[in-house]
């Protein structure tokens, strides 16, 4: 039975016999991955007879069963992981080999450890027609959403527009609408940019997503929603932000039912960008309300990861909670650690410029406040560095419009709008 080598721990091979894995055990190999269904040909041998024989020959077996025109990326990482935690040399097999070869290069190509246009030559050079890999590339490709990041530097904001590259239709990820608080002027500068983009890029605008109430920005999303009649969302658990901060305000005609937006999003729930699917993750600690969105394998997680070198975001506002900010985040680091991480901020630590995509991996190993930590010690951690930190200039500003959708206050009398700005509702002050 011919096996060729594929990597330094992995090699592919035919449809074993059952006599071919003694033969396999004594070539130095330590695990059997059998990558086909049973029942593809009478005479093969089923999972349950290698299974035996495997550990009969002290191999470890992993049955992976793929169909060369449905494999997910599920299949991928299973194939991955069982390669990964091999002790030693791998034998993967299908009918021929080749099912087997394409799951790893799809790994490859995913992990960015090879590019899309090697997969071919790959395999032609070791006797493989692994075309098949490339179209389900390709086709994944396009089911990886696009996305474009717009940074504010006033606020340090950054806003983002997640598109599927098929349907063309798009989501809008914490828009900024710019205030500025010397002169009380409001504009939509940053809002407009984002609607030229989509615009240019002949997108269509489906959803308008809040990650949670911001305290340092004016939230653009209602002046979206009328420029476009797209609809709006956020996480369900906002009412209990609305609630807070109505007392802070002294609001009695405030709605604290969530009203203001189209849709509240549970933990959990999922939804579409065009045609790429997305779910939400309830990530409190940083708010009461805050939520990250995962589209395709794009997580949208505002203030609660930064980029390494700036850790993680602040727990001490009202409703906020170290602990629960770090359980939070260990949800996050949950996700595949390929998935592309887009923060909210970045505060630009020795004046580098603006950065805001990171991975799962990147945060796991090079984050200031995560890497090597335990939550104890990121607890701590974060409680003395938030006791330093002054509020935002904008709380006060920015959440009575926030906690309504982005909906400034209405026109009194006189025609004129008024922000309400309490005295000493928060005894938080970093006066030193």
């Amino acid at each position: 039975m011919p096996v060729t080598s594929i990597s330094e721990k992995l090699s592919v091979s035919p449809q074993p016999s059952i006599e071919d894995i003694q033969s396999l055990r004594d070539q130095g190999f330590k695990t059997l991955i059998n990558n086909r269904p049973d029942n593809e040909d009478t005479s093969q041998p089923n999972t349950r007879a290698e299974g035996q024989e495997a550990k009969h020959c002290d191999l470890s077996y992993m049955f992976i069963p793929v169909m060369a025109d449905t494999i997910t990326e599920a299949d991928v990482r299973a194939f991955q992981r069982a390669v990964d935690e091999s002790d030693g040399p791998v034998v993967a097999h299908c009918q021929t080999g080749k099912r087997s070869l394409n799951l790893y290069l799809i790994g490859e190509v995913l992990n960015g450890s090879m590019s899309a246009d090697e997969v071919v030559e790959f395999g032609r050079s070791r006797g493989f027609d692994t075309s098949a890999a490339a179209a389900w590339l390709k086709q994944h490709a396009a089911r990886r959403p696009q996305v474009k990041g717009f940074f504010d530097r006033r606020t340090l904001s950054v806003q983002y527009v997640v598109s599927d590259p098929v349907t063309r239709k798009c989501a809008i990820v914490d828009p900024v609408l710019d205030f500025d608080e010397k002169s009380g002027a409001t504009a939509t500068i940053n809002a407009d940019a984002i609607l030229d983009y989509i615009r240019d890029n002949a997108l269509t605008i489906e959803w308008i997503l809040d990650t949670h109430p911001h305290a340092d920005h004016f939230s653009a999303a209602h002046y979206l929603q009328e420029k476009t009649g797209a609809q709006t969302a956020i996480g369900e658990r906002v009412v209990d932000v609305q609630k807070l901060w109505k007392g802070v305000y002294n609001g009695p005609e405030l709605a604290t039912d969530g009203s203001q937006w189209d849709r509240l999003f549970a933990h959990g729930e999922t939804f579409e960008v065009g045609s790429i699917k997305a779910k939400v993750l309830f990530s409190p600690g940083h708010t009461l309300a805050s939520i990250t969105y995962v589209i395709g394998d794009a997580a949208f997680v505002h203030d609660t990861l930064f980029m390494p070198d700036s850790g993680t975001a602040r727990a001490d506002f009202p409703g906020g909670d170290a602990r629960i900010l770090w359980k939070s985040i260990q949800k996050i680091l949950s996700l595949p650690d390929e998935s592309r991480i887009f923060a909210g901020h970045d505060y630009q630590p020795d004046g580098r410029e603006p950065r805001w995509e990171s991975t799962v991996a990147d945060q796991k190993r090079l984050s200031t406040h995560l890497a090597g930590v335990t939550e104890e010690e990121f607890v701590a951690l974060r409680t003395k560095r938030d006791k330093t930190l002054p509020m935002p200039k904008f709380i006060l500003h920015a959440l009575q419009v926030n906690i309504r959708g982005g909906r400034l206050p209405e026109p009194e009398a006189n025609g004129q709008r008024y922000l309400r700005f309490p005295l000493d509702a928060l005894q938080v002050a970093a006066w030193k």
